[in-house]
């Protein structure tokens, strides 16, 4: 059981941080702004659930096949990346904007199939891959879903009750800096099982 709630924490962790301020976000608060909250959340947690699951699946099976200093190293690599793909920053371009406010047909298959299709190989996806190669398939699956529809919650309720964004800054930076913390981490773990 440690295993299973260690991939969850870690995973949930992960993939919180890995949406702050990503146009997943931006897109989240977008269909707020059109549909009621809870089939934004629904159609998100769908949506979510169904690419993560994929992107356990392939991550676990890699685990399963490659040695684990040479995959530490190749997570490590991942999100020192990642961090990289963070401070560059993640915008919701006009047409992606137009999309999600033009959708009239069911809120839940609006956002869940924006979301579903926005998240295929996003960093957030491949982040999950990297987790899952290292942990429970399960337990990753449940904490970056879980983390991932969490934060997306959060910039619907922040930018309702605030009427703005996060300071984006801040929160890229910080994303940014716990990136490069995990990335340092696998790459120290990478070196020790490599010598």
């Amino acid at each position: 059981m440690d295993g299973f709630l260690a991939a969850t924490a870690i995973s949930f962790a992960v993939i919180f941080v890995a949406e702050l301020g990503d146009k997943s976000q931006l897109m989240a608060l977008t269909f707020a702004t059109r549909f009621k909250t809870v089939p934004v959340l629904i159609g998100i947690t769908v949506a979510t659930a169904v690419v993560h699951l994929v992107s356990v699946g392939i991550g676990y099976g890699l685990g399963a096949t490659l040695p684990t200093g040479w995959i530490s190293l190749v997570a490590a690599i991942a999100f020192l990346a990642f961090g990289a793909w963070t401070l560059r920053g993640d915008k919701l371009t006009d047409d992606e904007k137009q999309k999600a406010e033009r959708t009239t047909g069911s809120a839940i298959l609006a956002v869940g199939g924006a979301f579903f299709l926005a998240e295929l190989g996003d960093k957030t996806m491949l982040a999950t891959i990297t987790l899952a190669t290292q942990h429970g398939w399960f337990g990753t699956w449940l904490g970056s879903t879980l983390g991932m529809v969490a934060a997306d919650a959060l910039a619907i309720v922040v930018g309702r009750m605030l009427g703005r964004h996060l300071p984006e800054k801040a929160i890229k930076y910080g994303a940014a800096a716990l990136f490069a913390i995990f990335g340092v981490w696998l790459l120290v773990e990478a070196i020790r099982e490599l010598t």
